[in-house]
């Protein structure tokens, strides 16, 4: 089945970057839109970021992130980014990784996550 793996979270500071990635295995990954949501303490799921099928896959993004994030792509090494600048408390979450567009994004299979801490 589905198994994505999310990585290149920590805890930074107000301001700093990070730049979290997710490896797809287990299905074709250039076939599916791609999305980033995520979970801050005591908060629901949050659809952070998708990007479409293909080189040409058009981002989408948040108003909590827009303008601070880029989420990518590289199909050949079945692999998604996100890029995160000028990061703020609010950023605070558990980021996940899933398999499709926004629409079905929280409910879509996801990693395990990684903890992003922003202090």
């Amino acid at each position: 089945h589905v198994q994505l793996v999310e990585s290149g979270g920590g805890s930074v500071q107000a301001g700093d970057s990070l730049r979290l990635s997710c490896e797809a295995s287990r299905f074709t990954m250039h076939l599916y839109s791609m999305s980033w949501i995520r979970q801050a303490p005591g908060k629901e799921l949050e659809w952070v970021a998708s990007i479409g099928r293909g080189f040409a896959g058009s981002p989408t993004y948040a108003d909590s992130v827009k303008g601070r994030s880029t989420i990518s792509r590289d199909d050949r090494a079945s692999m998604l980014y996100l890029q995160m600048n000028r990061l703020k408390s609010d950023d605070t979450a558990i980021y996940y990784c899933a398999r499709g567009p926004r629409d079905s994004a929280l409910t879509s299979p996801r990693g395990q996550g990684t903890q992003v801490t922003v202090s």
